[in-house]
């Protein structure tokens, strides 16, 4: 007959410790749900490697299963498209993105200076030639993955985003940005860099650094404004 779990001291009745077969099977699970995360990311990593290496903006499913050295089954076992996959992808690179601007904006002393440091990080990534090699793909499938997947990509993106806005935020209180609206400059700054960044990346050559410090130069004047303007 079971024995009721003891009592707590404040009356309640104690949950009972988890047997050794539960233990081993919450082992087992978890074992699983790593090996299957680990699969997904190296469908993931290949995809970036096949992009990097071959320049192809969407590599083939067969392409991207034999990089990662897997099945199509294992493939469709965790994305029901290449689109999917896609997706993923560009989660992975706002990700890193998003990493990479907050240490550069964690190193600035002001937030003229951190909006500063977030615009010339995004448009980085259309001036170094590593950078421009990882977000090419995404940047220019971008539009084509928000059709497909809008709620995916507006959360991705809005991270990002939201770095700005903090620090626009902050330049109200500090007073560099008397006049701003964070939520819509941010976004307009957002979409304006990331605009510049796509056209870069279709035409490498006409990537210019003088151009990228012009537009910084421009979003910041216009941050500026004061009352008078």
């Amino acid at each position: 007959m079971p024995t009721r779990t003891p009592e707590a001291s404040d009356g309640r009745v104690g949950r009972a410790p988890r047997s050794r077969a539960l233990r081993s099977v919450d082992r087992a699970v978890e074992r699983r749900r790593e090996a299957y995360e680990n699969e997904a990311r190296r469908f993931v990593e290949a995809g970036f490697a096949l992009v990097e290496r071959t320049g192809q903006l969407e590599p083939t499913v067969g392409a991207i299963v034999k990089e990662a050295g897997l099945s199509n089954q294992a493939f469709y076992k965790h994305f029901h498209s290449k689109h999917e996959l896609l997706l993923a992808m560009l989660e992975e690179g706002i990700q890193l993105l998003r990493s990479y601007i907050e240490h550069r904006v964690a190193a600035a002393d002001s937030p003229r200076e951190r909006v500063r440091q977030w615009l010339d990080g995004v448009l980085e990534q259309a001036l170094s030639e590593q950078g421009a090699a990882a977000t090419r793909p995404f940047a220019i499938s971008r539009a084509r993955l928000s059709d497909r997947f809008p709620g995916e990509v507006e959360e991705a993106e809005a991270r990002l985003m939201a770095i700005l806005q903090r620090e626009i935020e902050a330049g109200i209180a500090s007073g560099d940005f008397p006049q701003a609206d964070p939520a819509r400059d941010a976004r307009l700054l957002y979409n304006l860099a990331m605009g510049w960044v796509e056209r870069q990346l279709l035409d490498p050559a006409s990537a210019d650094r003088r151009d990228a410090d012009h537009l910084i130069e421009f979003a910041l004047h216009g941050l500026a404004r004061s009352n008078a303007g």
